[in-house]
């Protein structure tokens, strides 16, 4: 299918993850120009940039100021960002009930979800606001639309971005043409740092249980999500929309 992507300048957010790689490759097979964003990974960012003739860049996200270095510079090489893929965030490893979450811990979850998201989004929208078009696709979690046990903090950030940030935003940009804010919500991942932590036949089940696909998803289901709903090709009529890469998911076992 003819998705449109071919020439299109692309920023991937958190690039050298997981999620991120396999989005970067996505792209870079539909011909789009990819920009490979990072804050720590560098030798990752800079094999994955070489693999598909993309550019890494480094930036704190959690820096209003460096989010908008970023994008002034994509600009200066490129010209121009077609595309912002809000990818980049942590997910703390320790499983804690709230009141076992200290302030640091909340604090530093949410700075490193929704406040690179929102940082990532302002900076983007200066410039999408001014050429009157551009397509944002935030990558929230079944956690923010379920919840999530032990991770409360993590919950309530993608929570935050794919609700009141997301139907704020497509509001805002509303007058300026044809600019769309879109996220995609993935559930269980099958990602190496996950397969490094150990996934068992329990987990899995566990996992499962509420999904109508007995399975388990890949980093490339969720890129195949997010270059449809990127392309103006295919999902040019959709905004404000959260697609749930889950398996069907219904809820959690608790």
């Amino acid at each position: 299918m003819e998705t449109g992507l071919n020439g299109k300048i692309v920023l991937v957010t958190g690039g050298a993850g997981g999620i991120g790689e396999a989005i970067c490759k996505a792209f870079a097979t539909e011909g789009s120009k990819v920009i490979v964003h990072y804050h720590s990974s560098l030798e990752n960012a800079t094999k994955i940039a070489d693999e598909i003739q993309g550019f890494p860049i480094k930036a704190d996200l959690t820096e209003s100021s460096e989010s908008d270095s970023m994008i002034d510079k994509i600009i200066e090489k490129y010209g121009q960002i077609d595309i912002c893929i809000a990818n980049a965030g942590f997910y703390p490893s320790e499983s804690l009930p709230l009141w076992e979450i200290d302030i640091e811990r909340w604090k530093n979850t949410i700075s490193s979800n929704l406040d690179i998201s929102v940082n990532t989004a302002r900076s983007f929208l200066k410039h999408a606001s001014r050429n009157n078009s551009g397509s944002i696709v935030f990558i929230g979690s079944t956690a923010g639309i379920y919840g999530e046990s032990g991770h409360s903090d993590y919950a309530a950030a993608k929570g935050a971005i794919t609700s009141g940030l997301l139907l704020s935003l497509k509001n805002e940009v509303s007058n300026f043409g044809n600019i769309r804010v879109n996220a995609v919500s993935p559930g269980w991942t099958v990602t190496p740092k996950k397969i490094e932590h150990g996934i068992d036949e329990e987990l899995i089940n566990r996992a499962t249980a509420t999904m109508s696909l007995k399975k388990l998803a890949t980093p490339k289901d969720v890129a195949n999500a997010v270059i449809s709903i990127s392309s103006d090709y295919i999902s040019g009529h959709i905004t404000g929309q959260v697609i749930e890469v889950a398996g069907g998911m219904e809820g959690r076992i608790v």
